[in-house]
């Protein structure tokens, strides 16, 4: 599979990185459960140390069923190499580590899952790089927000939770006017829906353990390098384009060319911050993959047909969904995600903060947990939950308020999920 522009997107999602095993023939790909493996001799271990080699070391940095996975990754989303690892949020570290440093910070959509607004916001302080929230739909507040400190621009292709529908060229169009990398979070939407890179992201993100894995049994993480970026051309990102002392004075840009962020990220990333994916949630992944079409199909669809449902109900104040007419985003559907807007929403229900509350306690089929993208359609109130540590403007800037509920639609009947949500808001809003 390696003439990959010749094969549709079905086809690479079944057999991208997948071969028999040229031991014993296996046609799915093994779980390759091992710490590390056995090198020729010393010259070949030698040469696998200082990157003159590629093969496998130790699984922390390489793992074979992990290398499938990440092959087939790089397939779907039309990039030059992929990089997993432990969870979406590890992805965004590992996005970030060899652009930034001490005083750099990134502009960061306000339309952002919590978590990322939490750990952009927060967390990143203690490695002394700073974010900066801006709206952006107002691409002069963009452009305004880019200094000399700042190192990559990061957004969302569809917004977690209000499914808000970003303009990615446009902000490509910035990001490369400014020199710097666009990172897009494409977990809402999946490559099935949306292929950032080309609508010009440098870098794209995931979190595996939602659509693409799609059975809410492992998690993971995914960095895919577009490899269209000349990280030495400016002299911001030295990691990439200066002497790496611990490779003896390797560059990467110089010698791994269109893979040198895929090379850094398993060479440094992996090697020093320890992220890594485990054989078997690649595994499921890569199994979960295979059906990605065929079930993003299915949430679209159902998303459509409740979200229509929701927007004609006495006791729903708004709903979000970009697939709506009246969403201010459905424009950039056809434009951003030409297969559809996605399977994720918010819902303003009518009673505020208690009938959220009420509406989430009383669904049956409807599973209230913290995830998304699950064959099976899941609600929660963000303001409570995921999106708590923001303050209430982040909060309202995030789509989350206090009156809203996020909803995930699964693939089962689309009547089936109608029904539970009016028995549920009849008991809400008694």
């Amino acid at each position: 599979m390696t003439d990959q522009p010749t094969y549709g997107f079905d086809t690479l999602q079944v057999h991208a990185g997948a071969r028999p095993d040229p031991a014993t023939g296996a046609r799915q790909v093994p779980i390759y459960q091992t710490t590390a493996y056995v090198f020729r001799d010393a010259d070949h271990a030698a040469a696998l140390f200082n990157l003159q080699e590629v093969g496998y070391i130790y699984s922390r940095l390489t793992n074979p069923t992990v290398a499938a996975l990440q092959e087939r990754m790089a397939a779907l989303e039309g990039g030059a190499g992929a990089v997993c690892c432990s969870s979406g949020h590890a992805a965004q570290i590992m996005a970030l580590f060899p652009l930034m440093g001490p005083g750099k910070n990134v502009v960061a959509s306000t339309r952002l899952y919590g978590g990322t607004v939490t750990q952009f916001s927060q967390t990143i302080k203690r490695f002394g790089w700073s974010a900066k929230f801006v709206d952006f739909d107002d691409e002069e507040a963009v452009k305004a927000a880019i200094d000399d400190d700042t190192r990559a621009i990061f957004g969302e292709a569809i917004a977690n939770p209000g499914g808000y529908i970003m303009d990615v060229r446009a902000i490509a169009d910035i990001a490369d006017a400014a020199g710097i990398p666009l990172i897009i979070d494409n977990t809402s939407a999946t490559p099935y829906l949306c292929r950032p890179i080309e609508h010009g992201a440098t870098l794209v993100v995931h979190s595996t353990t939602k659509f693409l894995t799609g059975n809410g049994t492992v998690t993971g993480g995914a960095i895919i390098d577009s490899g269209r970026f000349d990280w030495a051309a400016s002299g911001k990102f030295p990691s990439l384009s200066e002497p790496e002392p611990a490779y003896h004075g390797l560059k990467f840009a110089e010698t791994f060319g269109p893979l040198a962020f895929t090379f850094h990220g398993i060479a440094v990333g992996l090697r020093d911050l320890g992220m890594t994916m485990n054989p078997q949630a690649a595994h499921y992944t890569l199994m979960g993959i295979e059906t990605l079409s065929l079930r993003m199909e299915r949430h679209v669809a159902n998303a459509e047909k409740v979200a229509a449902w929701l927007e004609q109900d006495g006791r729903i104040e708004g709903v979000t969904y970009a697939g709506l007419e009246s969403s201010p985003y459905f424009g950039r559907v056809a434009k951003v995600c030409p297969k559809g807007a996605g399977a994720l929403f918010t819902v303003a229900v009518k009673g505020g903060y208690d009938a959220c509350i009420k509406l989430v306690d009383n669904l049956e089929i409807f599973s209230h947990v913290a995830n998304l993208g699950d064959t099976r359609s899941l609600i929660i109130h963000s303001a409570s939950t995921t999106h708590r540590q923001l303050t209430p403007e982040q909060q309202e800037a995030a789509g989350a308020g206090p009156g809203v509920v996020r909803i995930s639609i699964g693939i089962e009947d689309a009547d089936d999920l109608i029904a539970d949500l009016d028995q549920a808001l009849t008991k809400a809003t008694a």
